[in-house]
């Protein structure tokens, strides 16, 4: 039996104002090491990990005298450009995911491709607030960072919701359940899944 390669890997972003390391196994149990100077920031992360069945590291310093901005956004270009490195040859790659996620009386969506183009479509008309000092304008940053990045196509609804920690929560759940399906592997897939031929990842 051929043993399959390990999808993994290490990331790493070095500017004048921020640090960052980020370790993913797409094949993990869900496990998490998350240190982003926010707390609120790494429970989000330690939900994609959960939900998405992937193991994550996360080691950054940046400049929070400033704000949160530019980790976040660092942040999200690492963990895009570790989840392309890991996912690899994407021969036999189940490529889509879905998921509904709610969290009390909050309703999230997330739609993911493993597309090689990236884009985003962030609707989500979140109440103003920053839970724990994290603004909830940058939300939608860490996901464009990580479509860009990963080149992903990502869709990103909050259907309703009223409770801004709910609803960032969900967001950041749905996300992680509909990446835990995207990068699997089908065994009934034989290939590239594209009429293409080819994905450019």
């Amino acid at each position: 039996m051929t043993k399959q390669p390990e999808r993994k890997a290490r990331i790493e972003r070095a500017t004048k104002e921020t640090r960052v390391e980020v370790q993913v196994d797409l094949d993990g149990a869900g496990r998490s090491d998350i240190q982003t100077g926010s707390g609120f920031f790494d429970h989000m992360l330690d939900h994609i990990a959960r939900h998405g069945l992937i193991d994550l590291t996360v080691r950054a310093a940046g400049d929070l005298h400033v704000d949160l901005h530019h980790t976040v956004e660092d942040i999200g270009i690492c963990l895009g450009k570790a989840l392309v490195q890991a996912v690899g040859e994407p021969s036999g790659l189940t490529r889509y995911g879905h998921a509904v996620v709610p969290m009390d009386e909050t309703l999230a969506e997330a739609t993911v491709d493993f597309s090689g183009r990236p884009f985003l479509e962030f609707k989500a008309a979140l109440p103003a607030g920053s839970p724990g000092g994290f603004d909830a304008e940058l939300a939608e940053e860490f996901f464009r960072a990580v479509a860009v990045n990963g080149r992903i196509t990502l869709h990103l609804e909050l259907r309703y919701g009223k409770n801004l920690h709910h609803c960032l929560e969900g967001l950041f759940k749905a996300f992680g359940r509909a990446l835990r399906e995207a990068v699997q592997k089908d065994p009934r897939v034989t290939g590239i899944p594209s009429t293409k031929g080819s994905l450019e990842l």
